[in-house]
């Protein structure tokens, strides 16, 4: 069940963030955007880091869970065990400043 739940968030922001792509780039085609298609980037920007913050959150909360659960079994393995866990929730978190980001650069087209 959590397999597909997390299937549809990925689809669900995946559909958001192409919408809000194909909304900026009539942005640029287009001299006024009516208050609507501004109202749709801003909830889309919204729904984007939303999701992304999510996301990021549920996967630091597994690697951190794993590595936790590894030093418990193996103590003596937590030197080796830390460093690829910082360096991975790093990696982790850059995909979330990516998104927001991208959110921000759909914000401040408007």
């Amino acid at each position: 069940m959590f397999k597909k739940i997390t299937f549809f968030l990925l689809v669900f922001g995946f559909a958001l963030a192409a919408a809000g792509v194909a909304l900026a780039a009539e942005e640029a085609a287009a001299e006024g955007l009516p208050p609507n298609v501004k109202m749709a980037i801003a909830i889309g920007a919204g729904f984007g880091i939303a999701i992304a913050a999510f996301g990021g959150a549920i996967g630091q909360s597994r690697g951190i869970a794993s590595a936790l659960d590894g030093i418990a079994r193996n103590p003596a393995a937590s030197g080796k065990i830390v460093t690829p866990m910082i360096i991975g929730l790093a990696m982790i978190e850059s995909l979330v400043i990516y998104a927001l980001l991208v959110s921000l650069l759909l914000v401040f087209k408007l």
